[in-house]
């Protein structure tokens, strides 16, 4: 059969979202095959609701979108940016160019679940996976149903390990004969200016698809000491991916495949992180409303809700500043604000503190970490809070309640400390966790002692179950 010449066949759109990169982008890569390609992505902060960008996520994007562009240039071709409804756009721009067929990487959030289905039905939508190893239901229980619980699900995932193939980058990227109208980036006013409050995270990130790629490699000779580095936040032993998997700037299938052939404990206990992200997507998909509805009942009661009482509301203030009076909490809250990150380890000790110490609606904290996270994923967001506070399909029972003093020393965090809470850094490694009273000077006294927020809870436990 001949070819069909070029400029004969019709445009190609390629929708964006979370999926900012062209190698193994499997949308780019069916439709550059297919046609001359329009990539477009839509700025549509209305889908999301609540789960807009936030502050922190909208910087990453600017920067994310310009790489992008950057990279579509050296192939002649441009990124198209809209603002608004993402369906609307897409059907204009279709129907104006006469684009036959949108592909797309499938999403798995409620809203994109909805502009799919709409989109869909309206034009020719294809839908590749790919942000994910694997599409949620790719393993199901012997009864075929999907799995609820993490261990037994990565247990089946690792059994069908590695994933697909890589996609290459496209060689060749055809061109529509004309080009739809394009707002123009900086329009957007995605970063902040009044204040400019990003010098943090300019300092601390490279954005992009390349500097992706820059990351894996250099975690590539760091992994193997994740098992026993990972829960160490004085030192980097993490592989601070998680904003570049969460943007699409790098692809799990990327990671496992350049990780693959290492041996040991770090390379296992990593791969177990790729597997969780699959995991979260597969909760979501059962349970579209989990970023915002306790999955189990009977808990809701426990919860001072700052919104009705000005002392509650200082409670929840004091933890977002890092004024907790627990190094370690605050470290972990400063941190976050001047990075967009945190370690693991300190976000599970911040977000403990958050829920049981001071008994605050996990909401609060999952809407914090939304707004401050430059890797701010609504599955991976929502499974790890309600995880924490008890509340979760899978989930820490709540009587467990972390000691954030004894953690703080066992995980060795006095560098840590003294790089994010200034005011300690005189402190020798054995007082710095937890600094007696009289010599706190500028530093402020702890908000509640442990014992007395642990008795709270437990109590409050206990009353809820009675």
């Amino acid at each position: 059969m001949c070819a069909v010449p070029e400029d004969m066949t019709s445009p190609q759109i390629v929708w964006l979202r979370r999926d900012l990169r062209l190698a193994d982008q499997p949308a780019f890569h069916a439709a550059a095959q297919a046609g001359p390609v329009i990539p477009v992505f839509v700025l549509d902060e209305g889908a999301p609701g609540d789960h807009a960008p936030g502050g922190a996520a909208r910087w990453w994007l600017h920067h994310s979108l310009a790489d992008l562009g950057s990279t579509l240039a050296r192939h002649r071709s441009r990124l198209i940016l809209r603002r608004g409804d993402a369906v609307q756009h897409l059907a204009t721009i279709a129907g104006a160019t006469g684009a036959q067929t949108i592909h797309a990487v499938r999403h798995y959030e409620p809203w994109w679940q909805d502009a799919e289905s709409r989109l869909g039905a309206e034009t020719d939508l294809v839908l590749h996976d790919g942000n994910y190893l694997a599409p949620p239901g790719f393993v199901t229980t012997g009864a075929g149903d999907p799995y609820k619980i993490y261990t037994p699900f990565a247990k089946a995932m690792l059994a069908e390990m590695p994933p697909r193939a890589c996609l290459p980058e496209p060689e060749r990227i055809a061109l529509p004969d004309e080009w739809p109208d394009s707002d123009d980036l900086a329009d957007w006013n995605l970063l902040p200016n009044a204040p400019d409050w990003a010098g943090g995270l300019r300092s601390f990130w490279q954005v992009g698809e390349r500097a992706a790629q820059a990351r894996l490699e250099r975690w590539g000779d760091a992994v193997a000491g994740y098992h026993d580095r990972r829960n160490l936040p004085s030192e980097d032993g993490s592989s601070r991916l998680s904003p570049h998997l969460h943007w699409g700037e790098i692809s799990p299938v990327q990671v496992w495949h350049a990780l693959k052939s290492r041996r040991g404990e770090g390379w296992a206990t990593f791969a177990k992180e790729l597997l969780w992200r699959d995991y979260a997507q597969n909760v979501i998909c059962q349970f579209p409303g989990y970023g915002c509805e306790s999955h189990r009942e009977g808990l809701d009661e426990i919860w001072r809700n700052p919104n009705r009482g000005h002392l509650i509301a200082e409670d929840l203030r004091a933890w977002q500043q890092g004024r907790t009076g627990y190094p370690i909490v605050d470290a972990g809250m400063r941190q976050l604000w001047q990075t967009g990150w945190m370690h693991n380890r300190v976000r599970m000790i911040c977000a403990s503190f958050l829920v049981k110490h001071l008994l605050i609606d996990w909401r609060f904290g999952e809407r914090w970490y939304w707004d401050c996270l430059v890797d701010a994923d609504y599955a991976n967001n929502a499974v790890n809070w309600q995880w924490i506070a008890g509340t979760g399909v899978d989930s820490n029972m709540f009587p467990r309640i972390m000691a954030p003093l004894s953690q703080s020393g066992k995980f060795d965090a006095a560098g840590y400390i003294r790089e994010y809470v200034p005011e300690l850094a005189d402190f020798d490694d054995e007082r710095i966790h937890d600094p007696p009273d009289e010599v706190r000077g500028a530093y402020p006294p702890k908000i509640i002692g442990h014992r007395e927020a642990r008795e709270r809870a437990l109590e409050a436990y206990r009353a809820a179950k009675a």
